[in-house]
């Protein structure tokens, strides 16, 4: 149900849609294009969302080429040229509002639909739509949010880091707190995030329990889970201060993930907020541990994977990914997630080559290096008869193949020949052969 807002809200001209159960209130602004702007422990705890400007908030954002982009001959500023395409659910720098479109709220789900702003250019609607749908479980937030892309420029533009979603808490969260040790789900203590170094205002870790914290000095404060997802990103710009959701001081987590986004994708993502005591949040993540080492199959989407220096058949994806291996060097990588050696000590690649590609290699990223080494790899042979096959690739009596690892890099053709391709159906573990 939509309620009428508080007298602070009515002063201030908002509509928030609530959602409340015994343990937490929830607010969205209908007019910023449905973003979380309210979320506040009951009875009659403070509202711990950062509402500063429009970039802030619990709010969906999402990043493409051009860049920079430029809409009718406008430019963005010199200091968001950077961010190219661009559009984010709140508004954009220059006060233009998201619109809300479809408002629904039974009192125990909203869900809704807005129309975004490019963040970096003046009273620039975004060429897409964003779902979002929202529940309250004991304590968390349970979100599911959805890009509908309708874009006219069909260019096919490379993997961009995306804010999935991005979150602002207020000043007395000042702490950006995670686990990034190699032994998840084990009670190993969490650590401090350390504080970005150079110009750019943000740090980036894995956090191998799928979850980051912004805490105040009593280990409470605001989680973001990230169900499947390890890479984040986040900071805290100003001074720790009191608890004021207009002020400048503010928290920044993000869950990360490298994503394609077609002109005409319907992409989706899950996450949680956990409002509570740190004990708390990690146990609301464990409930997300996973059973098996990571495995991906392509039957409708490219399950977080990027390429280089290929094209494929872009989106829709249909039963496997449609990959032309014409340029240099061609590499597909996985996203970021985390497994020990020990579990998956076979990898099982489902795919179709042509006949212009005789071997493949595997790459894997072992946990705490930042890229693939040199030396961490194994080739193989393909069957290149244009039809699909499995090849199970042993990697247990590598010497390289040990520990704590965090991503994959297939190349399957080096160097490429013309006109060669490959289709790939599902990358996953056995014990076995």
């Amino acid at each position: 149900m939509l309620l009428l807002p508080g007298a602070v809200a009515e002063a201030r001209g908002e509509r928030l849609s609530w959602l409340e159960n015994d343990r937490i209130k929830l607010g969205v602004d209908l007019d910023r294009g449905g973003a979380i702007t309210f979320l506040a422990t009951l009875p009659e705890g403070d509202n711990v969302i950062n509402n500063h400007d429009l970039g802030r908030q619990v709010q969906l954002s999402f990043y493409s080429g051009p860049v920079p982009y430029e809409v009718a001959g406008q430019k963005p500023a010199e200091h968001w040229r950077h961010l190219g395409w661009n559009p984010i659910q709140s508004g954009d720098d220059f006060d233009n509002r998201g619109r809300v479109l479809k408002h629904e709220n039974d009192g125990r789900r909203i869900h809704l639909v807005c129309q975004p702003m490019q963040w970096p250019l003046n009273g620039v609607p975004g060429d897409c739509t964003f779902d979002s749908w929202l529940e309250l479980e004991g304590s968390a937030v349970i979100g599911r949010a959805r890009l509908n892309n309708a874009r006219a420029d069909r260019t096919p533009y490379p993997a961009r880091l995306q804010e999935l979603p991005a979150v602002y808490a207020n000043a007395p969260f000042h702490r950006v707190v995670s686990y990034q040790g190699n032994s998840p789900f084990t009670g190993a203590p969490a650590t401090a995030v350390p504080a970005a170094r150079g110009t750019h205002p943000w740090s980036f870790w894995l956090g191998t329990e799928g979850w980051a914290a912004l805490l105040n000095e009593d280990d409470w404060g605001l989680g973001l889970i990230t169900p499947g997802r390890v890479d984040f990103t986040g900071g805290f710009a100003g001074q720790p201060g009191p608890n004021d959701p207009q002020g400048n001081s503010t928290g920044y987590l993000a869950g990360h993930g490298l994503e394609i986004l077609d002109a005409t994708i319907t992409y989706e993502f899950r996450y949680e907020l956990v409002l509570g005591p740190l004990r708390e949040i990690r146990e609301h993540a464990a409930r997300h541990r996973p059973t098996a080492p990571p495995a991906w199959h392509f039957e409708s989407d490219r399950q977080g994977w990027h390429h280089r220096h290929l094209t494929d058949a872009g989106w829709p994806i249909r039963e496997h990914l449609d990959l032309r291996l014409d340029a240099d060097h061609p590499q597909l990588i996985s996203p970021l997630t985390f497994w020990h050696a020990g579990q998956a000590t076979h990898l099982v690649i489902e795919a179709a080559f042509s006949s212009g590609v005789t071997e493949a290699t595997v790459f894997w990223q072992a946990h705490g290096t930042p890229d693939f080494s040199p030396e961490n790899h194994r080739s193989f042979p393909v069957t290149h008869d244009e039809t699909f096959q499995r090849h199970v690739i042993p990697l247990a009596g590598h010497p390289h193949y040990r520990g704590s690892l965090v991503r994959l890099r297939l190349d399957p053709a080096t160097p490429a020949k013309p006109g060669s391709w490959m289709k790939l159906r599902r990358v996953e573990w056995t014990a076995t052969p």
